[in-house]
């Protein structure tokens, strides 16, 4: 059920961490995929991994937050592959700090990654998607967009922004069988994380029931779940992968 030979999937933010994880994940189980990220140069590791694997992989350099970096890249994608099958809206940034001193440039560049990326990618694609009556969108959400997080305001916007918009999607899609869902990861050990001190790294460690950290791979294997048939039934569903921090 979890097949996905013959697909086509756009990962976006597919350099490292959560994004290379599913591009590889996803490859694994069948598919050509779409590197996106805002240098080509830096998806040379992920693409080498998946054709490791005997997958296809295209590396295209975008600018999540441009309209224009977008509609290019999506119709190039679409004449390069001929379909586009699975969408995954990976790409995100922090700039965090307290609300009293948080410049309003920190807040229009993570709410323009974070959720207006996703935003342009899913208006760009579903277009496709529906004609084809056929597709799955994933959005990267983030526990925090469930339960905020003190220093973390305009991420936390940002992602609870984009859960709301994946149930607002599917509701529109669903008559073309296009399904939209997301997942929401607790404290996955990427290089984001690993910039946090230890101090607060051992507050969320004790705040998690399963006492460990969860790895990129826990996050793509539920992304690939969403993304292939194995959850035809599903839509605007954001299941958080949280080792039970978040129930």
């Amino acid at each position: 059920m979890t097949d996905l030979n013959g697909k086509v999937a756009i990962v976006t933010g597919a350099a490292r961490g959560i994004g290379q994880a599913v591009a590889v994940r996803l490859a694994s189980a069948g598919a050509d995929i779409a590197l996106c990220d805002v240098q080509a140069g830096w998806l040379d590791e992920t693409a080498g991994r998946i054709a490791e694997l005997g997958r296809r992989a295209e590396k295209y350099a975008v600018d999540v937050s441009s309209s224009a970096d977008v509609e290019a890249a999506i119709s190039q994608i679409h004449q390069d592959f001929g379909h586009i099958d699975v969408l995954v809206n990976n790409a995100g940034i922090t700039k965090d700090g307290l609300l009293a001193r948080m410049s309003e440039q920190d807040w229009d560049a993570v709410l323009n990654v974070n959720l207006k990326g996703a935003f342009l990618f899913c208006k760009a694609a579903s277009r496709i998607m529906m004609k084809q009556r056929t597709g799955s969108i994933v959005n990267m959400a983030s526990i925090i967009g469930l339960i905020g997080n003190a220093g973390q305001c305009n991420y936390a916007a940002s992602k609870g922004g984009l859960i709301s918009l994946t149930k607002s999607v599917a509701k529109e899609l669903a008559g073309r069988n296009v399904r939209a869902n997301a997942v929401a990861p607790g404290f996955i050990e990427t290089k984001m994380t690993e910039k946090l001190s230890p101090d607060v790294q051992q507050k969320m460690l004790e705040a998690i029931p399963m006492k460990r950290f969860g790895k990129p791979e826990d996050v793509a294997n539920v992304v690939l779940f969403l993304a292939s048939d194995a959850s035809a039934y599903m839509t605007g569903q954001t299941l958080t992968v949280s080792g039970g921090m978040v129930m």
